[in-house]
This record gives C-alpha cells, sequence and structure tokens, in this order.
C-alpha cells in the first residue's frame, strides 16, 4: 500500500515539473554570416563557420579571434530568421510563459557581444520577446569544445531539479550528443533532442548515429 501511495506521489511531482527548451542561434534560429578567425603567428590562416568552429581543434601555435562573432551590428544588419524555426520559438515561447515551471532558453557558443542590445534588438525587430528568454553564452566558460561548454549550462538547470522534461534544438550533432549524454546523470528527466538542417526542417535525434523523420 505504501509502495502504490509513493509512486503516486512521484507521479505527481513530475507532472508538476516544467519543462525546459533550448535554441541554438547560428544556423537554427538564424542564418549568420559571422566567423571565427584562426591566426598564426599574427596573420588569420583561415576562417571558420559556425558548424566548422563547432569541431575544429586548434593545431600548435593558433589561437581563435571572435571578433566578428562579438560584434552585434554585423549580427543585427546580416543575420536572417530561419523563418519556420523562428515561428516554432515564438509559438513555444508563448505556451512557456503560462507555465510558472517551465522556461525557455538560448544557449550559443559564442561569448558576449560588444553591444548588448543591439543584439537583443534583433530579436525584437523579428518578433521574439527575448526579453523573457535567457541567453547563455558558452563562449564565456573557458577550455573544453563548444559542445561541452553547452552541456555544462544545460547540466546546471537540470540539477535544480525544476524540470521534468528537456529539448534541444541545435544544428551540431556534436552539441547534440553531448545534450543526450546527460541523460545517464538525469534519469527522472525526459530528453528530446532535434537536429535542425540547413533549410530548418527538424529531424528527431534518438542517438547521434539514429536520425528518423518527424
Amino acid at each position: 500500500m505504501n509502495r502504490l501511495k509513493d509512486f503516486k506521489i512521484y507521479l505527481k511531482e513530475n507532472k508538476d515539473k516544467g519543462g525546459l527548451t533550448i535554441f541554438d542561434i547560428d544556423e537554427t534560429l538564424m542564418h549568420t554570416t559571422a566567423k571565427v578567425g584562426v591566426v598564426k603567428n599574427g596573420k588569420t590562416v583561415r576562417e571558420l563557420n559556425n558548424q566548422e568552429y563547432n569541431t575544429y581543434r586548434l593545431k600548435p601555435g593558433e589561437e581563435y579571434d571572435y571578433r566578428q562573432f562579438r560584434n552585434a551590428k554585423k549580427f543585427r544588419d546580416e543575420s536572417k530568421p530561419i523563418k519556420n524555426m523562428f515561428e516554432k520559438a515564438k509559438a513555444i515561447l508563448r505556451n512557456v510563459v503560462r507555465k510558472p515551471n517551465s522556461k525557455m532558453i538560448i544557449v550559443t557558443a559564442r561569448n558576449d557581444f560588444d553591444d548588448k542590445e543591439v543584439f537583443l534588438d534583433t530579436f525584437r525587430k523579428h518578433g521574439l520577446d527575448i526579453d523573457k528568454v535567457r541567453v547563455e553564452r558558452a563562449g564565456k566558460i573557458p577550455g573544453y569544445s563548444p559542445a561541452v561548454k553547452k552541456a555544462i549550462i544545460i547540466n546546471n538547470y537540470l540539477a535544480t531539479g525544476q524540470f521534468g522534461r528537456v529539448r534541444l534544438f541545435d544544428d551540431a550533432l556534436d552539441n547534440l550528443r553531448e545534450f543526450l549524454k546527460l541523460q545517464r546523470k538525469f534519469k527522472d528527466v525526459k530528453f528530446e533532442a532535434y537536429f535542425v538542417t540547413k533549410d530548418g526542417t527538424i529531424r528527431t535525434v534518438k542517438w547521434v548515429i539514429y536520425i528518423v523523420h518527424t
């Protein structure tokens, strides 16, 4: 009898927990043009787009140049919303704000922009109420790959115990892989991973090598 009662309490607690929805920016919510420079001996030896940066490993003597990634004006003037993803984000946010235990956040590999308000105005201009969304900048975390940095941020949210469900929309499989690894730690949380293709369509990822159309 006590076991049944405990199980019912567990079900109620899990039902009462909120959902955490996470979006990437570059090539997930928006097509962007900023590139990360790779510098060696004071010279730029190559430039990386968002997807290349996610997997690039610096060679001896190389370092990153993030000036374009921090340029808020470039982001505002040149970024183009991916229509169906942007509309999905707006719809999810409208739903989330009605649920006190739920939250929508943006987790980007970028660091701080040189002008916060210009950066945020980009979203306002396209109708996303960014003032109700926390933007987490994984680039502020030293060391590690972008995928691991993002997983650290998501881990910290899940560790609060507030969420019974979590879903991530991202264009990089490495990011989705690290995200899904967190299932091993948070066994009572339902994970949903969505791979965003170049044209903005979405595929459900059960694991990094297993993708099915939705």
